[in-house]
């Protein structure tokens, strides 16, 4: 009896492996951009790449992911002057912003999504950034091989305060907004 359970077991282990498709990102065409602004308006952006990643969908549902950011490749796209440009990259990977010598990559593990409704899913998991894991929850959109979200960070959480009018007073209009964004075209291989 106890022999037949187990082989049910491993039947229906394997037979939710055989239906779940684990696809690979395709990191040269993947985009992440990030956006940060300041609390009265103007904003910052440029690029970050994932260094690997993959996502398993079983019956047109995500069931799991993992995707590794590499911090070392963080680009800035909206400032022209080269001094600037590079001042604000080298500034944004130092231990006030993202401490790249450190913690060189980053990382999203998804946990659990709901399932499409109208090429749309909720999906919940667990950023890493900085050593600190925090639950993060986004929305996402398929559309064929390509999965688009727009996902609200608030860096606060993972001990990056430089600039926060939360913990410091009389930053005027210098003030950094909490919250930065990064917005997500994940092409699947």
């Amino acid at each position: 009896m106890k022999t037949k359970f187990l082989l049910a077991v491993l039947a229906a282990f394997l037979t939710i492996n055989v239906n779940a498709q684990n696809h690979k990102a395709n990191i040269d065409k993947t985009t992440v951009k990030w956006t940060g602004t300041k609390v009265v308006g103007s904003s910052h952006d440029g690029f970050i790449k994932l260094s690997e990643g993959h996502l398993a969908v079983k019956n047109d549902q995500i069931t799991s992911g993992k995707f590794v950011i590499d911090m070392n490749s963080i680009t800035n796209t909206d400032l022209d002057n080269k001094e600037y440009n590079q001042k604000l990259v080298g500034h944004l990977k130092s231990d006030d912003f993202f401490g790249v010598a450190n913690y060189p990559v980053a990382t999203l593990e998804i946990k659990e999504a709901s399932a499409f409704n109208d090429n749309k899913a909720s999906v919940k998991g667990h950023l890493t950034i900085k050593g600190e894991t925090k639950p993060i929850a986004f929305e996402v959109e398929k559309k064929d091989k390509t999965y688009v979200a727009s996902i609200i960070v608030d860096r606060t959480l993972y001990g990056i305060r430089y600039g926060s009018g939360s913990f410091f007073d009389n930053l005027g209009d210098k003030a950094i907004s909490n919250d930065f964004t990064l917005d997500v075209n994940l092409v699947l291989e």
